[in-house]
């Protein structure tokens, strides 16, 4: 009989057979996998190329003054320290015994002593020279002790006798007071993200609490008409992929969302929305193109935002922008398509929303592709990946519109100009959920 996890790895094949190939780029166009060359830009303007899209927005958020504030530590997790993190105290505070077992003093065997020493208890008398006492781990190691000598390593016989059935070295099976660190040492820096092993390390350093940088508040705003809330598409409407995937994919990233609005095409709510969000980042979908219903460009100009980004050199979601509000606060604008919206999500909202959360670059990484992989003539291409042994596996169904590959990804490839061809080590975008207790069965 198969166990789940066989299973589900025989489940995830399966769908790699139908999404993990490389598109002919005969039929790319037709299917929707691989945009056709695009006409050249026009004179009037020109999209940012995709690192420098990147860059902008993590420098325009690290320009941004962050305000730290005190947290306790069950409020902390997931937030940034805004100060270093220095030990209040040396870890440990006193000598400890690192196991349970016995405390002796001078050469062996050890008359006992009675009673033993657990951990928390108040100072214990020093042991004389051949005597031993039973402790606990963690207990404060009494004064003069030679070593600890585990309960496995010894035996008691007749008269109070402890033998030791190892040789005894000094210094054994004890924690040294400041082993870790001493009081004032700089444990972590300022920008490092509060994990439980952060949490865990401030308690024991002394900390009641941290001063860290909160988490960005983002308001999403859902833009058009055509789009269902529930049920199958029908007459002309379709199914609102974004509304449902885009707060948790920001979560993700490290946001705190505080809404989902759904605004349909209407330009005054628009206008609404966008000037009263109290938001540190308002990101909306849909609209950012310039057709008769395309209303983010207008609002952003009768608001007086500044664009910093209008159009990035990069398939799909090249219609994506990035505006600054008025009072330090921020506006993404996603493409209607799905796979673009998740482009621009990972290309501008990631390194700006790292950035106003106190957090540096993510780091990259690189990787082989397996096959060839067809590219656009002069832009980007941000296609879904799988790894496996090492390669990074495309997958098809990598259309705008499309989300069956990202689905099956664990990673988005970054393709030059051009194409990549069969090996060639391109960088890789994780998704970010990857790690999460929600994702542990998925690709890792």
């Amino acid at each position: 009989m198969s166990t789940a996890s066989e299973d589900h790895e025989r489940e995830l094949d399966e769908a790699l057979a139908l999404v993990c190939r490389v598109p002919d780029p005969a039929v790319a166009s037709a299917s929707g996998a691989t945009p056709g060359p695009a006409p050249a830009p026009g004179p009037q303007h020109r999209a940012t190329g995709w690192p420098e899209a990147r860059a902008l927005a993590a420098a325009t958020a690290r320009a941004v003054p962050a305000h730290a504030r005190p947290t306790p530590l069950d409020d902390a997790l997931g937030e940034v320290l805004g100060s270093p993190l220095e030990a209040h105290t040396d870890l440990p505070s006193f000598d400890t015994s690192a196991m349970d077992g016995w405390a002796v003093a001078g050469p062996g065997p050890w008359t006992v002593r009675e009673g033993g020493i657990l951990a928390g208890a108040d100072r214990p008398a020093p042991l004389a020279d051949g005597e031993a006492v039973r402790i606990a781990t963690g207990a404060r190691v009494p004064p003069d002790t030679t070593a600890v000598i585990r309960s496995e390593h010894a035996r008691t016989e007749t008269k109070g006798q402890l033998y030791a059935d190892r040789e005894v070295v000094q210094g054994q099976d004890i924690r040294p007071r400041g082993q870790e660190c001493h009081s004032g040492d700089r444990l972590l820096p300022a920008g490092t993200l509060v994990t439980p092993a952060v949490l865990g390390l401030a308690a024991a350093a002394g900390y009641d609490e941290l001063l860290t940088v909160p988490r960005p508040r983002v308001e999403i705003l859902v833009l058009g008409d055509e789009l269902l809330t529930a049920g199958r598409p029908h007459d002309g409407l379709i199914r609102d992929a974004l509304g449902p995937m885009a707060g948790p994919w920001l979560r993700a990233l490290g946001a705190d969302v505080i809404a989902t609005r759904r605004l349909g095409d209407d330009a005054e709510a628009l206008h609404k929305a966008v000037t009263t969000s109290d938001a540190d980042l308002v990101v909306t979908t849909g609209g950012t193109a310039s057709g008769p219903r395309d209303h983010v460009h207008p609002a952003l100009r009768r608001t007086g935002a500044e664009l910093l980004v209008d159009g990035v050199a990069v398939r799909p979601g090249h219609p994506m922008l990035l505006a600054r509000l008025t009072q330090g606060k921020f506006l993404v604008g996603l493409p209607g398509n799905p796979l673009a919206a998740v482009s621009a999500l990972l290309t501008l909202a990631e390194p700006l929303l790292r950035g106003l959360a106190g957090l540096g670059p993510q780091p990259s990484y690189a990787a082989p592709v397996r096959g060839d992989v067809h590219g656009h003539p002069y832009d980007t291409r941000l296609v879904p990946v799988v790894h496996r042994a090492d390669q990074a596996v495309p997958l098809h169904y990598n259309g705008p519109a499309m989300l069956r590959g990202v689905a099956t990804a664990d990673g988005l490839a970054v393709v030059p100009p051009g194409g990549a061809v069969s090996g060639q080590e391109v960088d890789i975008l994780d998704l970010p959920w990857l790690g999460l207790p929600w994702a542990a069965g998925g690709f890792t």
